[in-house]
């Protein structure tokens, strides 16, 4: 049977990092690449069997997990983010997949917010590729939400990844000031611009359809709260886009 890497980034995932690795220590070997952890993810990776490499700096997202790709050994890489976990069910999946015809697998990913898993909002079966032969398979540049790029063909798996984002209104309130940051960053290099319209439209727009036409409703107030998330969210990002545009707020 092919043997499997499993690649991590981390920074400060201490209370994270025990259950990942547990769901994944079936694995081959784990690279964890971490970026300057300071609560003791780095000890606890070591001492359950990870091969750990630090690197000072942060290049975004996507480059930190080519890092972390540029050191696994075996052609089978699974990624997997420290807030994830890997059921019994997916475990056998990913091992029956390297078995088969394909270069890569996308897993259906279930997630949590503020303790309730949704089934809607846009949030799944969110299908992400996570499981590639690593020569047909790199991730892109981008700073925030990275994707993988395969050369080669794909297929689907039933079983889903288990997301816990979210946990609490302090880490809602805080993954909304950095996916907001990296993402006005991001729009910003790629030389787009934004108007003082933008952000206030965009993000009503955000929540329309989170909750309308993705069908937020259905999850209640886990929903609703998901839908004013994400219209935040993109508030942020485009007010301080246009910020970066040099444009003073509140001008055109």
């Amino acid at each position: 049977m092919d043997k499997l890497s499993v690649i991590i980034i981390t920074r400060n995932e201490a209370a994270n990092m025990r259950d990942c690795l547990a769901s994944v220590a079936f694995a081959d070997e784990i690279i964890v690449v971490d970026s300057g952890s300071s609560d003791g993810t780095v000890e606890i990776c070591r001492e359950l069997g990870a091969k750990v490499v630090a690197h000072a700096d942060w290049p975004g997202f996507g480059p930190q997990k080519n890092r972390a790709l540029s050191y696994a050994s075996h052609e089978w890489v699974f990624a997997i983010d420290a807030d994830e976990r890997v059921t019994p069910e997916l475990e056998a999946q990913l091992k029956s997949a390297m078995r088969g015809e394909y270069d890569g697998y996308f897993v259906p990913r279930l997630s949590q917010f503020c303790g309730r898993f949704i089934r809607h909002s846009g949030w799944y079966p969110d299908y992400v590729l996570r499981l590639f032969r690593r020569s047909h398979a790199r991730f892109s540049d981008d700073a925030v939400h990275e994707q993988v790029i395969l050369s080669g063909r794909s297929a689907k798996l039933r079983s889903p990844l288990l997301h816990y984002t979210y946990l609490n209104r302090a880490d809602v309130e805080r993954k909304t000031l950095q996916y907001a940051t990296a993402g006005a960053q991001q729009s910003f290099a790629r030389g787009k611009r934004a108007h003082a319209w933008d952000a206030p439209v965009r993000g009503a727009w955000a929540f329309v359809r989170t909750y309308v036409l993705r069908a937020g409703f259905l999850d209640g107030a886990a929903g609703f709260n998901i839908a004013r998330m994400n219209a935040r969210t993109t508030y942020l990002k485009y007010r301080q886009l246009h910020q970066l545009n040099g444009t003073p707020p509140g001008l055109p």
